[in-house]
């Protein structure tokens, strides 16, 4: 079967590589034509201006109908709020993934439970519909991904967000109460028993004012540490504990693995504690946090900071477990490295081994080995305190080695082969580089040396590798998030796309090649984690009749056919409603105006894809409902009128007349 296939479609397509080499190539004369479909193949490609690079990119990537990706890539959705899932090679957007902003297809924020969760992720009070959303984590088990639970944060929030592979939607959204802004999360530690939460500007915790001038005194910086229960599929809030840093603006974080297991990695920025304001005639933030040649870089011994909370050495800050600086200090459990002024990536490569940062405003990458971090520690090779009294490694006697890349790096990802790959944002490139030792050997690299660069368009943030954050990474592909597009596309306006761009880097021994443009028309994507597509285990319908996906169990309310009802207490009116091809039961709903509606609905199909919608307009509902779902809402009928509901999923052929009529009287 599998020969079947090859001679049948992969190589007709590569024949068409080598076809358009030949009528690249040739001089003069006409090429003999192949016909396929009746189509001269060469004039396709002479029609089209089509390179032998464009083929084979095309090769590379094109998916017959009916055919799957290997990758899934998961990536932020930036200002949406919301999860893009991506699939790798063929680019295709397969779903938006509803989390910090309601969104109508999925019914998300609109039913009794979604809503629910958009509440507990409120501040004082407020409910909140968007969130900026920045880095996605895959659970891992002994540091690999499992594809079972997402994760994602909030910047403009301070919130995360729980995702279950199973169907694919937000169950939680936790609320961080000591801060309103982070940026070093989510990520996980090997088993995924912790969450990282890093902070991003720093703010007095208690909520109340306090003036700039009492900068240093006043405000904190922090680092959160949210404890997950994989059997619930949530955070336990009560369980987990933050840990007080100075005021810098912390940024990434990356969780040791391996030998460096039970130690995290957080980057910082603005140790110059700079406080702005230009309109007082001070240096703007841009120059105010870039004056120092360095910034620190936070080494947190996480297995001993939990087992300080264990032993109750927090204190409750609004309500929250903290461990305070001067614990954390006195402890042992937080040092400082040196590193590059202004640096964004916080790498940790996949054996555990050596940590990369990359500085901004420095063209070189600057790895530092976890053993002499470790012997450092031990042997108190310090060059100082800072200005809290946090101990300073000496960055001499921690660091591996520099090599210069580029201009302007910020992220680094990893392959099998021993190569890392650095993003550089002003040149617009992807730098590939050796580590040291064996690997740089057995491919006959000079070890910690770049090795070649590919032009990527235009500005570059993070970037990902195939499985290239975790212990066993398959290389193979990396996409390159870029910020702008300017030319990749056909004007849309002065708002542009943003451009993700596939690049082949399966061999180390041949050039990066770039194979595909994909326009992201939504929000302003940050990171992604890209895992292999057989590693996600979904459901195709829910497990039964009745279900409920916030609990993840058989709803109380759900309904099998015949048990359908409206049942009147006082002025509460409850209703249990199923759906199936192509009608609704009951079909006529009568109510008086002031009543209380409690609606309850299931798809009682249980067929793939037979999915239902439910759009009551005016009142501001529209549902999804997979096969086996329970969905409810509650309102009041507020105007007496007649209102037409409907299916909103083209369900059948008579979907159309998949409608009833909810009346509510004077």
């Amino acid at each position: 079967m599998f020969k079947k296939h090859v001679s049948r479609w992969i190589l007709p397509l590569l024949g068409l590589g080598i076809l358009a080499l030949f009528y690249t190539c040739g001089k003069g004369g006409k090429q003999a034509g192949v016909q396929v479909g009746g189509e001269d193949v060469n004039k396709v490609i002479e029609e089209r201006g089509l390179t032998p690079n464009d083929v084979l990119a095309a090769v590379k990537t094109y998916l017959p109908t009916g055919k799957y990706d290997e990758y899934l890539l998961f990536s932020s959705g930036g200002h949406s709020g919301q999860v893009l899932v991506i699939g790798v090679p063929s680019m295709r957007l397969l779903k938006v993934i509803g989390v910090f902003t309601p969104e109508p297809w999925q019914g998300w924020g609109y039913s009794t439970d979604t809503w629910k969760v958009f509440e507990e992720g409120g501040i004082n009070g407020t409910t909140l519909t968007w969130g900026d959303t920045h880095h996605p984590a895959l659970s891992e088990t002994n540091g690999d991904y499992d594809g079972e639970y997402l994760f994602i944060n909030d910047k403009a929030n301070a919130r995360v967000a729980v995702i279950d592979l199973r169907d694919f939607e937000t169950k939680q959204i936790i609320k961080n109460p000591l801060t309103l802004s982070d940026h070093g999360g989510a990520m996980v530690t090997p088993n995924t028993e912790w969450v990282i939460e890093g902070g991003q500007y720093g703010m007095p915790w208690t909520g109340e004012y306090a003036p700039l001038s009492q900068y240093k005194e006043k405000y904190k910086g922090m680092i959160t540490f949210w404890k997950f229960d994989r059997k619930k599929g949530r955070l336990i809030k009560n369980e987990s504990f933050a840990m007080e840093l100075p005021p810098y603006w912390q940024d990434l974080s990356d969780p040791g693995k391996l030998v460096s297991d039970g130690w995290v990695f957080l980057n910082s920025f603005n140790t110059e504690m700079a406080t702005g304001g230009v309109e007082e005639g001070n240096p703007p933030f841009e120059a105010g946090v870039s004056q120092r040649d360095m910034d620190y870089m936070h080494v947190i011994n996480l297995k001993k900071a939990a087992q300080l909370f264990k032993q109750g050495k927090t204190k409750k800050i609004r309500g929250f477990n903290v461990l305070t600086l001067d614990t954390a200090i006195k402890e042992g459990i937080l040092y400082f490295i040196p590193e590059p002024k202004s640096p964004h990536g916080v790498d940790v490569s996949p054996d555990g081994r050596y940590i990369v940062v990359s500085g901004k405003l420095d063209p070189h990458v600057t790895i530092y080995n976890f053993d002499k971090i470790q012997q450092a520690i031990a042997e108190k090779k310090f060059s100082g305190k800072d200005e809290f009294g946090v101990p300073v490694l000496d960055f001499d006697a921690v660091v591996e080695t520099q090599i210069e890349v580029g201009l302007g790096p910020l992220h680094t990802q990893f392959d099998p082969n021993g190569f890392a790959y650095t993003s550089l944002f002003l040149e617009s490139a992807v730098a590939r580089w050796t580590m040291g030792g064996e690997w740089a050997s057995k491919h006959g690299k000079e070890p910690w040396s770049l090795v070649d660069k590919v032009s990527v368009h235009y500005n570059i943030g993070h970037l990902v590798t195939a499985e290239g954050d975790n212990v066993n990474p398959d290389g193979k592909y990396l996409v390159a998030l870029n910020k702008w597009a300017i030319d990749r596309y056909t004007n849309v306006g002065p708002l542009l796309p943003q451009n993700f761009q596939l690049v082949d880097i399966e061999s180390g021994d041949r050039p990066m090649q770039l194979l595909y443009d994909m326009p992201i028309g939504i929000g302003e994507p940050h990171y992604a984690q890209m895992i292999k597509a057989d590693k996600i285990k979904s459901w195709e319908v829910y497990p039964e009749i009745g279900w409920n996906p916030h609990t993840q169990s058989k709803d109380p309310d759900g309904v099998q056919a015949g048990q359908e009802k409206v049942v009147r207490r006082g002025r509460t009116v409850e209703i249990w409603m199923s759906a199936i091809r192509s009608h609704y039961t009951p079909e006529r709903v009568e109510v008086r105006k002031g009543d209380r509606v409690i609606w309850h609905i299931t798809n009682i199909e249980r067929a793939k894809d037979a999915t239902h919608g439910f759009a009551l307009p005016e009142y501001n509902f529209n549902l999804s409902i997979e096969p086996g779902e329970t969905q409810t809402i509650e309102f009041v009928a507020k105007r007496p009128g007649v209102y037409p509901f409907y299916c909103t999923e083209f369900c059948s052929a008579l979907h159309l007349e998949m409608m009833g009529y909810f009346l509510v009287k004077p």
